[in-house]
């Protein structure tokens, strides 16, 4: 190491960006600092995938207990207390980050808590008023959530996903804006728990990022449970009253319409932290907010870095420690692989049913004029899914014509965020469906109908 720095590695946030980064740095041998002002773990760990992930678990033992009764089994619900399932998600959070903190003790790696403002190419200053130096600087300060114009954050009637995961008492009627991940997360858990759930979405259909068919089959499930989905439709105003709140609804035919809830919740993404951080001293470019990076997340400053949701790549937890590894990779002198392949990335929704994808959805293929076809096999289909309670859901792959070759895939249904990965190292293997068509899938199993989809493809699907 450079003599003058304290460290090879300064990195900006604690979050799944900067401390899988922290710990790869320590593995390359590389002397790493971490600076956080709140928690290790960041948004994912303590307000987002982890504890919400963890009030979704307790969602669907709760929605279990229907079952329970169809055995006969009698069920006194009125001792339920949100409260406690807000104190388990919360455990999770803490226990989850304090093995982060070992993680980082056991790498040797220094936490400085505080916020970093950087103040040369090599130097950061600490809230605390202590300079840091470093060889190289990682910015991975990570986002905050998106406010809609009209409907500002007040976490008493106006919700962000921090305040809904802070909610120790649940609405009796709740208006989600935004019908993307978040929010059907959260329409999810509302709903199982008895909140009576309005989910209105800008876009023609909720996750319009993923598969059209698998958004509308999600969408049929959600309305059977009780979910009012309303597409096309925009939140216009509000107004706040003693003990609720008036909202006014467009539709795309600008009828309006007024319904009465006690909470809102905003989730129509995220704003990145870039600002703050000094980078207009040392003339890191940004674009929209986020910082400008090259193949290995390089900044236009060399020496300077950025990861994770801070720069325009998906805003998503995998992303950025994937990220982090990659551009620590390239500070130690390694040959790692260039910026990731979007394609290659699997995306996860955990509602019931789950949704997960990655590759080429049939909207993106056409807009991109890839010529492709495309095989489905129903959850129904695979015998543990029908045994285990669990029939709704597909299996659905999208191939070349010509070669065969793996353009993406889409699985809704129980354990789909799990599933997928098969079909990801199928693709990232450059196997093709006929591998995973013959491969031998134990019976019975889920997977099951990944293999029958495959064997779809080939014309020989044996259960449909």
């Amino acid at each position: 190491m450079n003599q003058s720095y304290e460290y090879d590695v300064v990195i900006i946030g604690g979050g799944p960006g900067g401390y899988v980064a922290a710990i790869r740095a320590s593995q390359l041998g590389l002397r790493a600092a971490i600076i956080e002002k709140e928690k290790v773990g960041g948004v994912c760990l303590n307000v987002g995938c982890i504890p919400s992930k963890a009030l979704i678990h307790q969602a669907e033992l709760y929605r279990s207990l229907s079952a329970m009764e169809e055995l006969g089994i009698s069920i006194d619900r009125k001792g339920f207390d949100y409260g406690k399932v807000f104190k388990k998600s919360r455990k999770a959070a803490d226990t989850l980050s304090k093995g982060v903190s070992y993680l980082l003790k056991k790498n040797k790696v220094d936490l400085f808590e505080g916020t970093g403002t950087i103040i040369g190419k090599n130097e950061v200053n600490l809230s605390s008023g202590r300079k840091v130096t470093g060889k190289n600087i990682i910015i991975a300060t990570g986002s905050r959530p998106r406010e809609v114009p009209g409907f500002p954050f007040d976490e008493k009637y106006v919700l962000s996903s921090t305040g809904a995961l802070m909610l120790e008492r649940l609405p009796e009627r709740i208006l989600i804006i935004g019908g993307g991940a978040i929010g059907v997360e959260f329409a999810y858990i509302m709903n199982s728990f008895g909140v009576k759930v309005i989910l209105v979405e800008l876009m023609d259909r909720i996750l319009p990022l993923e598969d059209e068919e698998i958004s509308n089959y999600l969408a049929r499930i959600f309305r059977a449970r009780g979910i009012e989905v309303m597409t096309k439709t925009k939140a216009l105003s509000m107004e706040k009253l003693e003990d609720h709140v008036s909202v006014v609804l467009a539709d795309n035919n600008e009828k309006h319409k007024t319904i009465s809830v006690n909470q809102i919740l905003v989730a129509v993404g995220r704003v990145p932290n870039s600002s703050g951080l000094g980078l207009e001293s040392v003339g890191v470019l940004t674009d929209k907010g986020f910082i400008q990076v090259g193949d290995y997340y390089e900044t236009n400053v060399p020496g300077i870095y950025a990861i994770g949701d801070v720069i325009n790549t998906p805003l998503l937890a995998h992303v950025a420690s994937k990220e982090g590894e990659i551009a620590v990779e390239h500070i130690a002198g390694l040959n790692p692989p260039k910026r990731i392949d979007p394609m290659s990335i699997p995306s996860a929704v955990y509602c019931d049913p789950q949704v997960a994808s990655f590759g080429y959805s049939e909207w993106r293929a056409k807009q991109d004029s890839v010529e492709y076809k495309k095989a489905s096999f129903p959850y129904r289909g695979a015998g543990k899914s029908v045994a285990v309670e669990q029939p709704d859901g597909m299996v659905k792959v999208l191939y070349d014509p010509n070669t065969k070759e793996i353009l993406g895939a889409h699985c809704i249904g129980a354990d789909a965020t799990e599933i997928i990965h098969e079909i990801l190292l199928a693709k990232t293997a450059e196997l093709l469906p006929e591998d995973i068509a013959n491969m031998i899938h134990a019976h019975p199993t889920i997977s099951e109908a990944v293999m029958e989809s495959m064997r779809t493809v080939e014309g020989w699907a044996i259960h449909i």
